[in-house]
């Protein structure tokens, strides 16, 4: 690798990120794309979520964009979708409103930049009819038991002919005590799948749905709940036996509720996805692929067609965030450490100490490079960061663009405490 050749045509093709006016550049490289995929280095990053708000308000603003779906649980995203769009019964603040969010790691979406962003939109959606409001919604597979007792709830308001049939498909999984684990055993290894049921329901959803005057959200909410139950059924059945179809699943299903979606809202319809680099960054151009795994930048691309898709990557020299040391652990206020020497941050750094965008739309093969790229979960130990957590990416055939803070900051969840280390 050269390094040196590689800063010189940062330094050469960067636009610096002084104001969020800067932001016009990727706002018009997005063009006609009827998808954009925003990403994050973190789930915990404050200035990723309030990049990705402005870009997503430009992109509503001026281009049409019908909704953003994010890396978050159905349900949760849901009652947040009906705040937002004024709904009868929605919650009554935006506070109550995130109080759904509550299955760790809660503080991905219940944050003070989450809060900022559905505070615009509920302003937004206000004038309109609702059919014109534009949602919010949830694509992740987590949910099993909340997207089982939502549909439950929903079909004995409605007084629904699918409701005993949901009861019957759902009373497969009560002698596993809404315990993940020993259903992933169960199923894996003693052939006790619940899928056959649960397959059977989601049609019978999907059919009494489109044969509805109206094709009503709330059926389409109880489609996409039933969706999630069909594949975190595949999901935590296939975690027990390890390998990659356990990614492969939930990525595919996040794609699968994004078409849905689409679909819903019609001819025209117009998506912004939030999700991790990890997601939204094409596969292909990673060690991933190697390793037989898949995910939502590189089957939307190849489904859609690279000029329907503008994927834009983030990335951070330094600064702190949001994670804990363990999964469902507390959550703590991180160092994020100087990014490794001759990683993609660290060579973006060597450019310029400032924030920055560059546009992969320049014929330079150095952006094709396979450099390690920076990549932080929900769970995260910076004196191992070195060891684990950089992916090996050609930037330019991941990413449409990237945008790099220099020193960034944690972002402020509502209301667990804290700890500082």
């Amino acid at each position: 690798m050269n390094s040196e050749k590689i800063v010189n045509n940062i330094r050469k093709y960067s636009i610096k990120l002084k104001t969020v006016d800067d932001l016009n550049e990727i706002v018009h490289a997005i063009g006609d794309a009827d998808y954009v995929l925003l990403g994050e280095a973190s789930h915990g990053t404050s200035e990723f979520y309030t990049l990705r708000s402005e870009l997503s308000k430009r992109l509503i603003r001026e281009k049409g964009f019908s909704f953003i779906a994010v890396e978050g649980d159905w349900p949760a995203c849901y009652s947040l979708n009906r705040f937002v769009k004024h709904d009868p019964g929605a919650a009554d603040n935006t506070r109550e409103a995130l109080r759904d969010f509550n299955r760790w790691p809660a503080w991905m979406w219940a944050n003070r930049e989450v809060m900022a962003l559905a505070d615009w939109l509920r302003e937004y959606n206000q004038p309109g009819l609702r059919e014109q409001r534009i949602g919010f919604y949830g694509l992740d597979v987590y949910s099993l038991w909340e997207s089982m007792d939502a549909i439950l709830t929903h079909l004995e308001k409605t007084g629904s002919p699918e409701l005993e049939m949901a009861r019957k498909a759902f009373a497969c999984f009560d002698p596993h005590s809404r315990d993940l684990q020993k259903y992933g055993v169960a199923a894996a290894f003693l052939s006790e799948s619940c899928e056959d049921e649960v397959v059977k329901l989601l049609t019978e959803l999907q059919a009494r749905r489109k044969s509805e005057a109206g094709d009503s959200e709330a059926a389409l909410s109880d489609e996409l709940n039933a969706l999630v139950t069909v594949n975190a059924e595949r999901y935590y059945r296939s975690m027990v036996r390890g390998g990659p179809d356990s990614w492969n699943v939930r990525d595919r299903h996040m794609v699968e509720a994004l078409n849905r979606i689409m679909a819903f809202h019609g001819t025209g319809a117009k998506a912004i996805v939030w999700e991790h680099n990890t997601h939204i960054g094409d596969a292909r151009a990673t060690d991933m692929a190697a390793e037989g795994m898949v995910n939502v930048g590189q089957l939307v691309r190849e489904e859609q067609g690279l000029e329907r898709v503008y994927a834009v990557g983030f990335g951070t020299y330094r600064g702190t965030v949001i994670a804990s040391d363990q999964w469902g652990g507390d959550i703590q206020r991180m160092e994020v450490l100087e990014a490794q020497p001759d990683s993609w941050e660290e060579l973006m750094h060597q450019a310029g100490a400032h924030d920055q965008i560059l546009l992969f739309d320049q014929d330079t093969e150095l952006f094709h490079e396979t450099i390690g790229h920076r990549a932080i979960g929900v769970v995260y130990n910076p004196r191992y960061e070195r060891h684990g957590n950089y992916v090996p990416s050609s930037i330019a055939q991941r990413y449409d663009a990237f945008v790099y803070v220099d020193e960034s900051k944690a972002l402020e969840p509502l209301k667990q405490e804290v700890l500082h280390v």
